[in-house]
């Protein structure tokens, strides 16, 4: 199969995707809603969800709820499961493990400015160079000085847009990257060649969220990968299908927000 067939699998035609992260067991303790989320895929499916981020287990286990949507394996992980700032990661599996899995892509985080940032650069070379022979995505997360943003650098957007096109140098495909909220951040975006996904965002109010959806979109991001404001949201079928008119048809805030309330779940 072509990269080009595979891409198609993780975003819709318009080039945007609406991804599920669904990975946090590979690098959390805070796992709530995530298994209750997995079985509901199909119908999410159905609501304009494009791709899911899983981890082997998840592949392996809910591969009958993941046949209608792209796959993408989360190929590293936390080397500190008990520690939620993720203090480094290590890598698990690689790209001939995803092709058995039949996923679409693989993806891991990179960590340019951190501690391990050697570490992380070598992991995405080597799986670069394996995607490039099978012809899969690879999407990398890049996160500057580290998992959690401690620090007014961490969530600058010319920081992150240092990350992000450094991560892209290495080969990456696919880019996914925390956003600020602030209008600088379409400096992330015009700094790279390659899609680019926004992180989740902030656990928050539904409208405060759709706006910060709507903020990625209008900067330029090709869609976003969302995690707990899913899997732990009372609507979930509502909010994918909100997410999906943010992303695939440049809704605003205040029309998701119509989506959202309109929709019983």
């Amino acid at each position: 199969m072509s990269k080009t067939r595979r891409m198609n699998n993780i975003f819709g035609p318009d080039g945007r995707s609406v991804s599920l992260a669904l990975d946090g067991f590979g690098f959390a303790e805070k796992t709530a809603g995530i298994d209750d989320a997995a079985l509901k895929v199909p119908d999410m499916a159905e609501a304009g969800l494009d791709n899911v981020l899983v981890t082997y287990g998840q592949a392996r286990n809910f591969a009958d709820y993941f046949t209608n949507v792209g796959l993408t394996l989360r190929v590293d992980v936390t080397a500190g499961v008990y520690d939620a700032t993720v203090p480094d990661t290590m890598p698990a599996f690689d790209v001939t493990d995803a092709l058995k899995l039949g996923a679409d892509g693989v993806v891991i985080m990179n960590f340019p400015g951190a501690f391990n940032e050697r570490a992380s650069n070598e992991l995405a070379t080597r799986l670069v160079r394996q995607s490039t022979e099978w012809n899969v995505p690879f999407m990398c997360e890049a996160l500057p000085f580290g998992y959690p943003v401690t620090s007014p650098e961490s969530a600058d957007p010319a920081k992150i847009a240092t990350a992000a096109r450094f991560s892209e140098e290495l080969g990456a495909d696919i880019i996914k990257t925390r956003f600020s909220g602030t209008d600088e951040d379409r400096l992330i975006v015009d700094n790279c060649t390659v899609p680019v996904l926004a992180l989740g965002g902030p656990k928050s109010d539904h409208e405060t969220y759709f706006g910060f959806v709507q903020h990625v979109i209008a900067c330029g991001a090709a869609g976003v990968a969302v995690g707990r404001n899913i899997t732990q949201d009372p609507k979930p079928f509502a909010m994918v299908s909100a997410l999906a008119a943010l992303v695939h048809e440049d809704a605003t805030a205040q029309q998701a927000m119509t989506i959202y309330n309109e929709n019983n779940d």
